[in-house]
């Protein structure tokens, strides 16, 4: 049974802290996949808020600096880049026109705000069922779609950690009116740019795909997403959405952090060898935990979190550790396809994955 805790979607440590009657810092937060916060990113936080006449004024509703260091980053002209209030906003506007197009087919188990966004718009849609086990050989191709106009895809996949080949996603562009590729996650995938599909934008208008930048700087509570797509498509998105949708301390924190591409790029290396390195750590420790064979497994992962499958309800565990642990797994129940047999697990840095992992043995020890 649902305690009522955890929120659905993850990552609500103030609703958490608030029913366990501790403060937000006292919980771990292994609900949500965002790496660590690096110290110059922290010394960027720092500034753009000292930066308070840019806060004081309304910002640039075409957020022109912003789009344009965005746009550096992959080499393409700023008005093909759209910055969002996270991804999350960026799917409503891209359900609108998976909407108009026709029925999409949405992987499961998968993300459950690409049907949020789509029963915005009164958009249909069917499930595109996805394996539940694979040998970890990445990237790994596409199983193929269903009949569908809209294909929504995420690479590497949430929750599962899946990463698919570029090729195997190219094959469907020619058939789809419509395909939405969500990267959110990519940049902290080891070797995950060959894969992206950004670099076949230009010879497929009907191609869209968004990042977040929240995800890879440990930045949720900013929401600062954008979308890569034809020009058109953007400008349309533009005039549908409301006039500030990027507040002022997001474009100019955005504008740090992206103003010298070479260092995005050494924070994307950090960020890659730190998912690596406390993957295959994780990885290895809970399979290795006494007295959890057959328990709890966890899959093989090309991002910063795992999937865990359980041969029994991982409930009890998971009510466990965040009532007497005070740390906060993932329930898998608002993916279609899993049940409480199922857990994911948001990656770390060290110490926090140490103090997981103790807290998920004697919490097991105990059940």
């Amino acid at each position: 049974m649902r305690t009522g805790i955890t929120a659905r979607h993850g990552g609500n440590v103030a609703a958490s802290a608030a029913a366990l009657g501790v403060r937000p810092w006292q919980l771990l937060d292994a609900s949500a996949s965002l790496a660590p916060l690096h110290p110059r990113v922290a010394w960027a936080a720092a500034q753009a808020g000292a930066t308070l006449a840019g806060l004081r004024a309304y910002p640039d509703r075409d957020q022109q600096a912003l789009r344009a260091a965005m746009a550096r980053l992959h080499g393409f002209d700023p008005d093909w880049v759209l910055p969002g209030n996270g991804a999350a906003e960026l799917f409503t506007w891209a359900a609108r026109d998976a909407a108009a197009a026709g029925t999409s087919a949405l992987p499961a188990p998968g993300f459950a705000d690409y049907g949020r966004a789509l029963a915005c718009w009164g958009g249909s849609w069917h499930t595109w069922p996805l394996p539940l086990a694979w040998d970890g050989a990445f990237p790994m191709p596409l199983p193929a779609p269903p009949a569908a106009a809209v294909l929504w895809i995420t690479n590497p996949h949430n929750p599962t950690g899946q990463l698919w080949s570029r090729d195997s996603i190219t094959a469907l562009l020619a058939d789809h009116p419509l395909v939405i590729v969500d990267e959110a996650f990519l940049p902290l995938v080891p070797g995950g740019e060959d894969q992206s599909l950004i670099p076949l934008l230009a010879d497929h208008p009907n191609l869209v795909v968004v990042r977040s930048l929240t995800k890879l700087y440990g930045l949720a509570g900013l929401r600062l997403g954008y979308a890569l797509a034809d020009p058109g498509r953007l400008a349309r998105w533009a005039r549908w959405r409301d006039p500030w949708p990027v507040n002022g301390l997001a474009v100019e924190l955005g504008l740090r952090l992206l103003q010298a591409p070479g260092w995005y790029r050494r924070h994307c290396a950090w960020a890659q060898r730190w998912s690596a390195r406390e993957c295959a750590w994780l990885t290895q420790r809970l399979a290795a935990l006494r007295g959890t064979a057959g328990l709890l497994t966890p899959l093989p992962s090309a991002a910063n979190y795992l999937l865990v499958q359980g041969s029994c309800s991982l409930e009890p565990l998971r009510v466990a550790l965040e009532q007497r642990q005070h740390v906060l797994l993932r329930d898998c129940r608002s993916f279609e396809g899993l049940d409480d047999r199922w857990l994911r697990i948001g990656l770390q840095d060290h110490g926090a994955n140490r103090r997981l992992l103790r807290a998920i043995a004697r919490e097991w020890g105990r059940l």
